[in-house]
């Protein structure tokens, strides 16, 4: 009876102390973390125990989680919607822009048969790929395309220099499958050119090796470094406005000159000229109208 009333009695003394040291074991984990600078290993643990035993960082921890979700995916939706209006704007632009260009046409086309001119056509034509490029000719090229593609002499060529057309050259010569077109630098090519607004004309002239020439220019024509030149309405092969190039530098030819010369640096450069678009003759149009 002794033995078993001493081991009763040890049983609470031994449950007593592990209640009074958990709290404190607890307590100074939790002083030491607090003294202790929060760097390195021991933010990890605080971090790690506040996890595990704090139920509320647990659940603003996801809280947080969810709610930086809602706020990218509702930034997305505001993006996209803001590109979708912007989009939106730019088709209509383009849309006022399309019908203001019609209605340009249209007028332009009253305009032109009540002052009884020349009439402006629209372009019409025909891609080519250069085929063949003549090593002792560098400023002649063989397309792959011919009379059977309605492709005539004397029939204005356009090409493409970084995103913008400009003129390539004339056809010269043509067969059923191809074509020569004679380059804009070619000591034999020439094509009635205005500068800037229109208001003076000159004759533009390739040079081979040399520079291309605007020649005949009215000596009190201001001139500027930079000023476009385009194909003139008076010209009989090109229609007008095709872009030329650009004004390089202005020439001096003696004190007693009758004309200004201007050196002009083409849009299109021979060596670029890969692809090309021919434009078709009014004539050939017509006769092809008349056949269907």
């Amino acid at each position: 009876m002794f033995v078993k009333q001493k081991t009763t009695k040890k049983q609470p003394s031994m449950t007593n102390r592990r209640r009074v040291l958990f709290p404190a074991a607890f307590l100074l984990l939790a002083f030491l973390l607090m003294i202790l600078p929060l760097e390195g290993f021991v933010s990890s643990v605080k971090t790690v125990l506040s996890y595990v035993f704090i139920p509320q960082v647990r659940t603003a921890h996801g809280t947080v989680k969810y709610v930086q979700g809602v706020s990218k995916t509702v930034q997305e939706l505001l993006n996209a919607h803001h590109e979708n209006s912007q989009l939106k704007q730019q088709i209509e632009m383009d849309r006022l822009l399309t019908a203001q260009a019609e209605t340009v046409f249209k007028e332009n086309e009253r305009l032109t048969k009540a002052l009884q001119l020349r009439p402006v056509d629209r372009w019409h034509g025909t891609w080519a790929k250069v085929a063949y490029r003549e090593p002792s000719q560098w400023n002649t090229v063989i397309i792959d395309k011919g009379s059977v593609d309605g492709i005539s002499p004397r029939s204005a060529v356009l090409s493409l220099e970084q995103g913008e057309e400009g003129l390539a050259g004339v056809v010269v010569e043509v067969t059923e499958n191809t074509a020569k077109v004679l380059l804009v630098r070619d000591e034999n090519f020439s094509a009635a050119v205005m500068l800037g607004d229109g208001q003076e004309e000159g004759l533009l002239v390739g040079g081979g090796v040399q520079p291309v020439r605007v020649k005949y220019l009215p000596l009190l024509t201001p001139i500027a470094k930079g000023d476009k030149v385009f194909t003139s309405a008076t010209s009989s092969i090109f229609p007008a406005g095709i872009l030329v190039g650009k004004v390089r530098a202005v020439q001096g030819d003696g004190s007693f000159q009758t004309a200004q010369t201007v050196e002009v640096e083409p849009q299109v450069r021979s060596s670029a000229v890969k692809e090309v678009f021919v434009i078709l003759q009014q004539e050939k149009k017509t006769h092809d109208v008349e056949d269907r």
